[in-house]
């Protein structure tokens, strides 16, 4: 898809500047410039940042100077704003989460391939992360179109997969001595993860474009219903490994003031951490979604 440009009217009293959306990769991502986050934006603007959204999955805005309140406004036109469950957010605002990474922890939060908070019977929208104090080397994070993902299976893996369900578990990452637990950067609320198991297809339909993506992560799918254990984990091995292959993938390299959303609908991330020795310090908020059909 190649770059295209529009015009934010209203963002500033002179003619203002192009707006330009640029792919980040052949299969997802874009980076948009020419837009001020922490401004007003005209419901037009609005709406081609959204279609980029939808068109791209991953949206990309550099040198942005934005409060936790103005990061908020811009994700409330999305839609309403979630809490998570096992995330103590900021004592002022509940909905934002401060995700910080000290010199000398061993786990990030938000390691390994996965999709957010998809053990939720209605999962979030989308994440949108921005950037406070990023290491000077290190710590991208990596994208993967699970439309994409899907697009490339032949057609009677496609068939096959429409019809199944999976099971997803807050307990795979939340029960005791789970990977994410032992995160300083985790703060566990008082909830039993295991409250916290649903099925959701295997095949997802977006709910706005209509494109269908896969829809298992390695961070909460347990198992494939209704399949023998050999069989699920067979089957589950050979979509986690396909679901991230290169080709269907961007890299986004974090920068003070970046500010990145993502599509959780179609979209599986993983945040590296490969940047022992430094601070980084991100904070997240995240949007209600819809129940997965």
């Amino acid at each position: 898809m190649p770059a295209v440009q529009f015009y934010c009217v209203g963002m500033s009293p002179t003619t203002p500047e192009p707006v330009k959306v640029t792919p980040l990769s052949g299969a997802i991502g874009a980076e948009i410039t020419g837009v001020d986050l922490g401004a007003d934006l005209a419901e037009e603007c609005f709406q081609a940042i959204r279609q980029a959204f939808l068109d791209h999955h991953v949206v990309v805005f550099r040198g942005q100077r934005l409060t936790p309140e103005q990061q908020m406004t811009f994700g409330r036109r999305f839609g309403e704003l979630d809490f998570h469950p096992f995330v103590e957010g900021s004592a002022t605002h509940p909905e934002v989460l401060d995700i910080v990474t000290e010199p000398d922890d061993r786990l990030n939060f938000g390691g390994g391939w996965h999709t957010d908070v998809t053990f939720l019977a209605e999962p979030d929208l989308g994440s949108i992360l921005y950037g406070i104090e990023i290491p000077a080397f290190g710590g991208d994070t990596l994208f993967s179109s699970q439309v994409a993902a899907f697009d490339a299976l032949s057609d009677p893996v496609k068939e096959m997969l429409s019809g199944l369900t999976a099971t997803h578990s807050a307990a795979k990452q939340y029960a005791e001595g789970a990977p994410s637990t032992r995160s300083k950067a985790m703060k566990p609320a008082e909830t039993d993860p295991f409250e916290f198991t649903v099925s959701h297809p295997v095949v997802r339909t977006h709910p706005e474009t209509g494109r269908r993506a896969l829809y298992v992560n390695g961070g909460f799918t347990t198992r494939i219903d209704g399949l023998k254990r050999e069989e699920s984990d067979m089957l589950l091995e050979f979509l986690l490994a396909h679901a991230v292959k290169e080709r269907f993938t961007c890299r986004v390299r974090w920068e003070p003031g970046t500010l990145v959303m993502w599509d959780n609908r179609c979209v599986q991330h993983h945040a590296l951490h490969d940047y022992a020795g430094q601070r980084r310090h991100v904070r997240r908020i995240t949007v209600k979604g819809d129940r997965p059909r």
